[in-house]
């Protein structure tokens, strides 16, 4: 038994239904939620869909293509999203934040974004860990997608457009069977339902492989089927486990054919951009193509795949045990420094997880909180983003989403507010800041967002103490250079240097700033 059909994820939400037999009916989607963030990142402004080019890396073509949309105006994606057998780590959440980026930019440059990210909520391992600790299969799903949420909600990720679980379209899952069995791509065998992999021609052509090459799929040494190679579609039904009723007898659905049915569902026939983790490329992708052209949809045009988080070399994995867990991570490191050592490396780029790297990205976060609050302070009002980024910064999101040279822009454009800073130039100080603004804004890094602002006020008050310890510490620094011990001044300084905090002399009398750790 399983969740509604037709469940499509809402907040508030409680734990899914306990199972019904035969799916219900097709249902249209639902409509999409508001967007009501009302961040400056999704302005339209004078950069209109069509009068620039975005090039993106299309894994089916190996290379880097111009990205022109199906419908003018307005761009679809369907990322994979989680498959909650257990709680996420970072490797997961920066799949989310590398599509989370892309379709701000895309919202920049004054396209309308529909952005489905499903959930897996029955799979192997969710049975298999169920089984182990004694629980309902649907409460092991629950408990991590909720999990997943608090992450990708930590992290600054916006809501999905439809988040779809699995679980709810079985009805889809049966329509699509029935349909590549009418054509003569799958088949029925002893209660399970395979994919006949050598009645499709162009199977295999995402991941370039020899089919003569492969072996049998993980996990499916069932008999009946044609070929060795041939991948379920459908599972029949086991003792103990979930099942839901079918022309072909009560089953549950195999993990390709789910995506395949849901971006048919909320993205019709073809859609602009498939993304997912490299390592799904195959089988799950190569699958998924071969599933949805053999029912007749064109599918996905541009097939974006993000890089690894790698510990040791190795892909960051749960079955590998190498695993940093996001929950535990939020409580050494603020979710904003999280975001900003996941998000700014190029998303084709290995991430190899170290605490040096992870205090470098608080270090370089911090000294653009440091520009900003100068700024402000120096205002005496809140600095509005810029309506326009600047070009150098466009030219290189327009790149295949080039983050790091984006984000050099960035750094550069704070040494010059800094600069302005130091001559007393505030106008032009102001002018740097509300550019840095509109550029973090796109990578969801403003300081000044509300979403970071609950972050910023948790430690208000330990900055207060912290800044009553340190003026003390300042004050007999001044002292020190006042009677012209230089010595003396320059050991404090240096001293809180070391613990991680910047000071900086001005006219109005010296200031500290957070550091690296």
């Amino acid at each position: 038994m399983g969740p509604r059909p037709d469940r499509v994820r809402e907040h508030p939400r409680e734990p899914p239904d306990r199972a019904r037999g035969a799916p219900a009916g097709p249902s249209a989607p639902p409509a999409p939620r508001a967007d009501t963030t009302g961040r400056a990142w999704a302005r339209v402004v004078a950069h209109y869909p069509g009068v620039v080019t975005i090039r993106l890396y299309d894994t089916s073509a190996r290379r880097i293509r111009d990205f022109s949309p199906l419908k003018p105006g307005c761009v679809s994606i369907y990322l994979c999203g989680a498959t909650v057998q257990a709680a996420p780590h970072i490797g997961h959440i920066r799949s989310g934040l590398n599509f989370d980026i892309m379709r701000r930019w895309f919202a920049y440059r004054g396209y309308e974004v529909t952005f489905v990210r499903n959930v897996t909520d029955i799979d192997d391992k969710i049975i298999t860990k169920a089984a182990e600790q004694g629980r309902p299969w649907w409460s092991i799903g629950y408990q991590n997608e909720r999990a997943f949420d608090d992450g990708y909600r930590a992290l600054g990720c916006l809501p999905p457009t439809y988040e779809p679980r699995a679980t709810g379209h079985v009805t889809e899952m049966v329509e699509m069977m029935r349909g590549l069995i009418e054509r003569g791509h799958a088949y029925e065998a002893d209660g399970n339902v395979y994919f006949d992999v050598r009645s499709f021609p162009g199977y295999l052509e995402l991941s370039r492989q020899d089919l003569d090459d492969l072996r049998q799929p993980s996990g499916e040494g069932e008999t009946g089927k044609r070929d060795p190679r041939d991948f379920a579609l459908w599972k029949a039904a086991k003792p103990g486990e979930p099942s839901w009723e079918t022309p072909w007898g009560r089953g549950r659905p195999g993990w390709h054919l789910e995506c395949s049915a849901m971006a048919h569902k909320y993205l019709g026939e073809a859609f602009d951009i498939h993304g997912g983790g490299l390592d799904l490329v195959f089988p799950h992708h190569e699958n998924e193509i071969a599933q949805a052209k053999a029912f007749g949809d064109e599918f996905a045009r541009f097939w974006v795949h993000n890089a690894w988080v790698t510990m040791s070399g190795e892909k960051m994995s749960k079955s590998l045990g190498n695993s940093v867990l996001v929950s535990e991570m939020v409580k050494q490191w603020r979710p904003v420094v999280l975001r900003y050592y996941l998000g700014t490396p190029h998303y084709r780029s290995m991430i190899e997880y170290s605490e040096e790297a992870l205090r470098e990205a608080d270090a370089a976060y911090a000294r653009i909180e440091g520009f900003v609050q100068r700024v402000v302070e120096k205002a005496g009002r809140t600095v509005e983003p810029a309506a326009e980024v600047p070009p150098a910064f466009a030219e290189a999101m327009d790149d295949d989403l080039g983050v790091p040279q984006a984000l050099a822009v960035i750094h550069n454009t704070v040494r010059q507010g800094n600069s302005a800073l130091a001559a007393d130039d505030k106008d032009a100080a102001v002018a740097r800041l509300a550019e840095v603004r509109a550029m973090l804004g796109v990578l969801g890094l403003d300081p000044l967002d509300p979403h970071w602002a609950g972050e910023a006020e948790s430690s208000q008050d330990l900055h207060g103490v912290v800044d009553s310890l340190v003026r003390m510490v300042l004050e007999q620094r001044e002292s020190a250079r006042a009677r012209k011990d230089w010595a003396t001044a320059d050991a404090i300084r240096d001293q809180l240097g070391q613990s991680g905090l910047v000071i900086e002399d001005g006219p109005d009398g010296p200031r500290w700033t957070l550091g690296a750790r």
